[in-house]
């Protein structure tokens, strides 16, 4: 067996993976054929035909819904204006309590503070990453307005038990799905489950735009004040007749007609594109589902995952080295991977400090019960520290022999890994 590069070996994989790139011929005929029309922006700030966007947008929307069988797409110029929009329109006011996932992209726990509400951690489950139900029960108090979820890597969030909890306590659900289009849970589609989903249009999403991002909702109303809130809604509440003003202070999160002519081609492919995906994780599961210590993500039965991220699980007792030694074989053999994913994000400064806006610690100082150094999330910091090592396989263009070289790398990591045992003593 050839020598661990770690301990001058040569590395397995001495080559950098080819990036994934999706955008081909089509996507740049219909961005040519929008610069002709000489509407790259069919936005007006004000009341009239284009406050609701230019044809290409209004084409983009419609398909979109269409395709994920909602009655209402909102497009926005990102998925974290996407959540501010949703947490907005659902009326998110100071000192409201919004229940959010520790283990996400900041931009999740960030959406309620904009509109002084107060992000309140709950715990990961450990299977795929999802709230906890549980924790989420725990964490509900009268202030509770919503519970926003994420369908972390791929997979659904426990859905319908979120679901029912936001029922059964008059509140939101609201899935940030920013990274599992195409995802299933029972056979409905994930981001359309709760009041509210929101997708991811970034370049390193499954499908993209570039920038850009998506709302979808089956409810008129909540639809109606996305879509203020995306454009300037101050301007039109009185045409509109519109009594409820909360959080109606408009924003510029508006997608122009090169994005949406971009985003109605990729659509068109998003099957491919998540295949793809799929195909490349199930080989790595496959593959490395006999190393004893090595646990490939779970799908849950009756779900669909789409892996952005394919992520396994690491039993440091079982495989008797360290997760970070481990990684950094693997880095050495030129196996691309991470590890931890993001730092539990109650950790933050702002959560820390507990100051958002001001000297005052606005919007913390509304609620003194909300203490963010005694934040106990135990699954989160396992998973951080110790457990998760994650690829990306919407990163990269990868063929059937980089996949057996990927393979092969960290088998063979894995199979000498007395040699790291000794080495990290």
């Amino acid at each position: 067996m050839t020598k661990l590069a770690i301990l001058g070996g040569e590395s397995l994989i001495d080559k950098q993976l080819k990036p994934y790139r999706s955008i081909g011929p089509l996507e740049i005929k219909a961005v040519e054929e929008t610069m002709r029309t000489g509407v790259i922006s069919g936005f007006y700030g004000d009341f009239c035909n284009e406050f609701w966007g230019g044809p290409k947008v209004n084409e983009f929307e419609n398909t979109w819904a269409s395709r994920f069988d909602v009655r209402h797409a909102v497009t926005v110029n990102s998925a974290t204006s996407a959540l501010y929009a949703a947490i907005g329109a659902i009326g998110i006011s100071p000192g409201d309590e919004v229940i959010v996932p520790p283990y996400t992209m900041s931009a999740t726990v960030m959406a309620p503070i904009v509109y002084g509400g107060i992000p309140v951690f709950a715990d990961i489950e450990s299977d795929t990453f999802g709230l906890d139900p549980e924790s989420v029960r725990q964490a509900i108090t009268s202030k509770t307005k919503a519970i926003l979820t994420v369908n972390l890597f791929g997979h659904t969030s426990q859905l319908d038990e979120l679901m029912d909890i936001a029922k059964q306590n008059n509140i939101y659900l609201i899935e940030d799905n920013a990274q599992g289009p195409l995802a299933e849970d029972n056979g409905r589609l994930a981001g359309t489950i709760g009041h509210i989903g929101v997708f991811s249009l970034n370049y390193h999403k499954h499908i993209h735009t570039g920038e850009g991002g998506i709302c979808v909702t089956d409810d008129d109303n909540l639809a109606l004040r996305m879509k203020l809130i995306r454009n300037h809604g101050e301007n039109v509440v009185e045409p509109l007749e519109i009594d409820d003003l909360t959080n109606l202070i408009g924003f510029n999160f508006r997608l122009t007609e090169i994005q949406a002519a971009i985003g109605i081609e990729q659509l068109k492919k998003i099957d491919h594109h998540v295949e793809k995906r799929e195909k490349i994780a199930k080989s790595l599961s496959e593959s490395l589902n006999d190393l004893p210590g090595i646990f490939p993500p779970i799908i849950r039965k009756g779900c669909r995952h789409v892996f952005y991220v394919w992520g396994a699980k690491f039993d440091e007792k079982i495989v008797g080295v360290s997760r970070d030694v481990f990684s950094k074989a693997l880095e050495m053999e030129g196996f691309p991977h991470f590890t931890g994913y993001c730092k539990p994000l109650y950790h933050l400064p702002v959560f820390q400090k507990q100051v958002a806006f001001g000297n005052q610690g606005h919007p913390f100082n509304i609620n003194k019960n909300v203490n963010y150094e005694k934040t106990d999330c135990p699954v989160c910091e396992y998973m951080y520290q110790k457990a998760f090592i994650g690829f990306e396989p919407c990163a990269y263009d990868i063929n059937d022999n980089d996949l057996d070289l990927l393979i092969a790398a960290f088998r063979k990591v894995y199979n000498q890994k007395d040699k790291l045992i000794t080495m990290s003593k």
